[in-house]
This record gives structure tokens, sequence and C-alpha cells, in this order.
């Protein structure tokens, strides 16, 4: 592949990880320069690992001004970067935003799209981008989906992927994901699905385990954050294995066990277990809860009541990310950055 023909798409919202998780819990806000160098950072990589053209989500908080500033600063020190191109849409200020960006970087038939935030964007830019792998970087409130990796890292080994110095086998891994249907609409979560009492969507963000009733996650981390935690902390269960995991919680009178799991941010809360089991791909899951509300991936999204009918099921190879370990793996033992020297 010529590395002149290859764009990536960078999405970065400065909207992001701004729930009331922050608020109650002990998250912190990235401030906008932070984000502004994570972006530098990422679009340094891509240009070692050999892409030359990238396409922007634009925005209204400044995030643009301070990447201008660092992209003049670094090209007067002489530092290779790629071209940068804004994207040419209208900017809401919020969410909106970042589905807007990725269907026009899909309709622009990107390469690969690095994704800026928490478990909430990734999800917006997964529901858009077709068959286009993403890279995640985190920045958001709850992290459980992107991994945690070094900017400059994540865009060398997306770069190297999709310049094709690596091949797909080493260089892209498919995800799971969770399909959640009430009635004739659809929608996705990455991570976790929970069933809350709640029937009204509010300040979106679960925390409260009194609300809980049942949770569906694609995977369980026990050194994560969030509602997946709780899996993690029950049966850990790693991101590619083909099965997930069913949660139903109880009160005091039908629980079998309590776990103390990390909500969010500096949040440790017990949970009430009454049972758990595995989930099967493709097995459509119809939950015990009659009414409530859906909260895909920590935010609650779809109201449901006993009239509705409603499904989960569990989708394994979904969607396909740049698996940035691996990938700096076969750069490492393929010599991929090695540079000859003078006394060669």
């Amino acid at each position: 592949m010529d590395a002149k023909s290859v764009t990536v798409g960078i999405i970065a919202n400065p909207i992001s990880a701004r729930d009331i998780r922050r608020v109650i819990a002990r998250g912190a806000n990235l401030q906008l320069t932070d984000r502004a160098n994570m972006v530098l950072r990422i679009l340094s990589g891509l240009a070692q690992g050999g892409v030359n053209h990238v396409l922007m989500m634009p925005e209204r908080a400044g995030l643009q001004i301070h990447i201008q500033r660092g992209l003049h600063q670094i090209a007067l020190e002489g530092m290779k970067m790629p071209t940068v191109e804004w994207i040419n849409m209208p900017v809401a200020s919020n969410a909106q935003d970042t589905v807007t960006a990725a269907r026009k970087m899909r309709a622009e038939d990107v390469s690969a799209i690095v994704v800026l935030g928490g478990d909430g964007t990734h999800r917006l830019v997964v529901k858009e981008c077709g068959n286009i792998p993403i890279s995640g970087v985190s920045s958001g409130t709850n992290n459980a989906f992107p991994p945690l990796t070094e900017p400059t890292i994540t865009g060398l080994a997306t770069g190297l992927a999709v310049s094709g110095r690596i091949p797909p086998l080493h260089a892209f891994q498919a995800n799971k994901l969770l399909e959640v249907t009430v009635n004739e609409k659809r929608d996705i979560a990455l991570v976790d699905v929970a069933i809350v009492t709640e029937r009204y969507i509010g300040a979106r963000a679960v925390w409260r385990p009194q609300s809980l009733k049942e949770l569906f996650v694609t995977f369980g981390d026990p050194s994560l954050i969030g509602l997946s935690s709780i899996a993690g902390l029950i049966q850990p269960l790693p991101r590619h294995t083909p099965y997930g995991l069913h949660i139903r919680f109880g009160d005091t009178d039908n629980a079998v066990f309590a776990v103390n799991a990390p909500l969010a941010p500096g949040l440790m809360t017990p949970v009430n277990i009454r049972d758990f089991e595995y989930i099967e791909p493709d097995r459509m899951l119809t939950p015990t809860t009659q009414q409530g509300s859906f909260a895909l991936d920590g935010e609650r999204e779809l109201p449901f009541g006993e009239k509705d009918t409603v499904s989960i099921t569990l989708k394994h190879d979904a969607f396909n990310t740049v698996d940035v370990p691996r990938s700096m793996t076969y750069a490492a033992e393929h010599g991929l950055l090695r540079q000859a020297t003078a006394a060669q």
C-alpha cells in the first residue's frame, strides 16, 4: 500500500468525560491543553508509522487552536508531521459531533479512526464506522474499552498497521459487542449493558448500586473501573474470549454474596449478587426485568416497559481495533523501526 494514499481520522470531542460521575466521584477533568498534547503525540506516531494525511473533527472549545499552534512549533523544529485537514461539518458542541464526524470519515473511506475519549465516545464511533478499524486512547470518565496505551505508541502502531507494514493478522483484533433491541429500535454497547429500575434518562450516568437489576458484559477486567468491574471481580473475562457474562443483582434477602466494586473513579461500592452465568454468542436473551431502562456502557439510553419487546444479543467479531501491543511486538521482531547507521 502506498503511504501517500493512507488517510487516518482522529476524533477528539472536548465535551466527552463531563458526566455526573466526575462530580460524585473523583475523576479529573482533562484540560484542553492536555487533550491537544495527546493529539499531537498521536500525530507524531502516525507520521513515524507512514501516515501523511489526517482528517480531524472540528470543535468550538479551542482544541483546534492549541493543535495548530503545536503543529506550527513542531514544523519550526523540523519534525515530520502529517497534513491535518479539519472536516467541513456543523458543530453542535455535543455528542452528535462525534457521530457526524464518524459518518464523514466513513464516507471518506479513511483507513482507521483514532478515538480520544472513554467508553461512550468509542461506542458512538463504532456505531457509525462500519468496517473501518479504530484505535482507542483513554481520556473519558470510565475507560474500560480503550486500553491504557501512550498516544504516541497508539499513533505509531496505527500508522504501521494501515500503511501495510504489519500484516492484518498481526495488526487488527476482532471485538465483541452487545446488541440491544426495544421493539424496532436497535442500539449497541461495547462493554456492558445494565438494566436499572429508573425509566427516565435524567443524568444518564449509572453509579447507584441500588438501581441495578441485571448486567450483561462483553468482558470483565478486575483492574478496571465501571460496571464491568463487577463482572471482573466475580469472574474475570478476557476481551477476546467468544462469550460474555450475565449477572443478576439482589437485595439482602436473596443475594448470595456482595462484591465491593469501583463503579466510578474513587467510588468503591458494595453490590449484592444474586447469580451469574455465561452468555453464548448470537443467542438472543430476554431479560427477567420487565420494566426499567437499558444503560449502554454506563449511560441510560433506552427505557422499556412490560408491553415492549426487548432482547440482548452478544455479537462476536463485530468490529475491528488496532492491536497496539501485538503490532509493536511485530514491529520490533521484524526490525520495522531500525535505521541504517554510518557504520553499515
